[in-house]
């Protein structure tokens, strides 16, 4: 008996040592992490990530821009207001739960609640249940980009954040910067549970044993995700072997990654416009268009493509880039120093006049460098910079209150059309729909007409001519400073294959990497 128990035991240590040696540990170092657990408290590439990795939307982009079924396994249109979609059955949530129609719709309720992304849902009625594995989502007029937004429904567990949480507070309460049940705790049906979380520290996850995608090739069981904000850090923790994956690569470590046997540098195409808005709320010379002009004039974009960005990336006249519908060819920079000043004289300003600035040091590529290059900029016209730079976990928080007279703010478009550059960034602020969330104060009810006319028109033509009627306008009125499209360039370990997971979007989707 004591010899057959011995057998089983060495059988189990067998066995458990098989496993462990088979398990796959992900070490990644990005620029910043999640601010919260929250899916839907902040509309931003950070919290976006994470909705992919530990939440699941009814649809996904490709990498090649189409879109391929996750919680719904195929949809229809109904009618021009109405898309059916059939959604996948025997899906668990981390906590235990089943995930039904119930779920989609009281995840959609919420989120129409949600200062960041009601805007983007300002043409949808809501979500109307079929059955429990059918939902029918409404909108308010012919929509075009309806399957676009189709890929930001994660679904959230209804029972699990329903209810009050151990301070008597609602656990549907959605809040930024401040306790809140899901901004601590998760339930979401995808690939990674968070085991802990340290926002700015570490984040750990573990590969949820029940997950619906059995045909996912991703073999990483645990998932560590440190934030690390200093590029030379982030590069030299990749060389290193202290990480095997990191974002951002600046793009004069480019060569330094590429060259280096152990590891592989993979870049793809981005699409974030890169800008700086100027206040006219809190500064007077700001409502000139003429004053706004000439800082368009005085900012040398192509210069700092060149110099700071080491020519990795292409200098930007408009929100959209080529290849978006908006994208307008005869938009040109503008870099002139001699026509910036005459501006400012013509204005007014010839002896300038005194700002803030802020911008982040850890978001963007080279963020803090391109402020300061501004800035020194803007001296030559007689504007003095009084720039202030920090982490990103502060900055939005500065961003939200206006803190500066001009700030610093990229774009991916969420729908991956031009159409949503000026929803968030140029429309009228409206605290009501949600429209111009990202806007600093700039408004042309002319922008606001055009941008939700195209919402709603189906011929492509012409609503291609009405989106690049709008970079016109807002070229002409200089309501934004833009610099470059941002490329992402990922730096790894050549044993993480990376390519297969990474998409214009700069989500990438670690549950399927496959590790060697």
């Amino acid at each position: 008996m004591k010899k057959f128990a011995l057998m089983v035991l060495s059988f189990f240590l067998v066995l458990s040592f098989a496993f462990s040696a088979g398990a796959k540990t992900l070490k990644v170092g990005l620029a910043a992490d999640p601010v919260s657990l929250d899916p839907q408290v902040q509309l931003s590439g950070g919290m976006l990530q994470l909705s992919h990795w530990v939440f699941d939307p009814l649809v996904r982009w490709t990498q090649d821009g189409k879109f391929e079924p996750r919680l719904a396994t195929k949809w229809e249109r109904i009618n021009e207001y109405r898309v059916r979609f059939y959604l996948r059955h025997d899906v668990k949530f981390h906590s235990g739960n089943t995930f039904t129609a119930k779920d989609v719709k009281w995840s959609f309720d919420r989120m129409k609640k949600s200062m960041d992304f009601k805007g983007l849902l300002e043409p949808f009625v809501g979500v109307g249940i079929i059955d429990d594995y059918t939902v029918d989502i409404v909108t308010t007029k012919p929509y075009a980009l309806l399957l676009n937004m189709a890929t930001y429904f994660f679904a959230m567990d209804s029972e699990f954040y329903t209810g009050t949480d151990a301070n008597g507070q609602p656990k549907d309460a959605c809040k930024k910067t401040t306790h809140t049940f899901a901004n601590d705790n998760e339930s979401g049906t995808g690939v990674f549970v968070v085991d802990s979380y340290e926002q700015g520290v570490k984040t750990v996850f573990k590969r949820f044993a029940d997950y619906w995608d059995t045909k996912s090739p991703g073999n990483v069981d645990t998932f560590i995700l440190t934030p690390i904000k200093e590029n030379a850090t982030r590069v030299a923790a990749l060389l290193s072997g202290d990480v095997d994956v990191i974002d951002q690569v600046p793009p004069q470590d480019y060569k330094r990654v590429d060259s280096d046997s152990k590891v592989v540098l993979v870049t793809i195409n981005g699409g974030r416009i890169i800008t700086f808005q100027m206040n006219p709320n809190r500064v007077e010379a700001f409502k000139d268009a003429r004053v706004r002009n000439a800082v368009a004039y005085a900012i040398n974009n192509a210069g700092i493509v060149e110099k700071i960005m080491k020519g990795t990336v292409e200098v930007a006249s408009q929100q959209s880039p080529p290849g978006y519908a908006g994208y307008n060819p005869a938009l040109k920079p503008r870099f002139d120093l001699k026509k910036a000043k005459a501006l400012m004289k013509e204005a007014g300003y010839e002896k300038g006049f005194e700002i803030t600035m802020m911008a982040p040091n850890n978001r963007y590529v080279n963020d803090a460098k391109i402020a300061e290059a501004s800035a020194q900029m803007l001296a030559k016209i007689g504007i003095k910079v009084n720039l202030k730079t920090m982490p990103k976990a502060q900055y939005w928080d500065q961003f939200d209150a206006r803190a500066a007279d001009m700030m610093m703010i990229g774009w991916h478009s969420d729908t991956e059309d031009s159409g949503n550059f000026s929803e968030f960034l140029t429309m009228c602020y409206n605290k009501d729909t949600g429209m111009g969330q990202y806007n600093s104060g700039y408004c042309n009810p002319k922008v606001d007409e055009l941008t939700i006319a195209a919402q709603s028109e189906i011929d492509l033509d012409k609503r291609a001519k009405m989106l690049q009627e709008i970079e016109q306008i807002l070229y002409d009125d200089a309501a934004f400073i833009p610099y470059h499209w941002q490329n992402h360039a990922y730096g790894a370990n050549k044993n993480f294959n990376v390519k297969p997971i990474l998409n214009s979007m700069n989500f990438p989707y670690f549950g399927d990497l496959v590790v060697k």
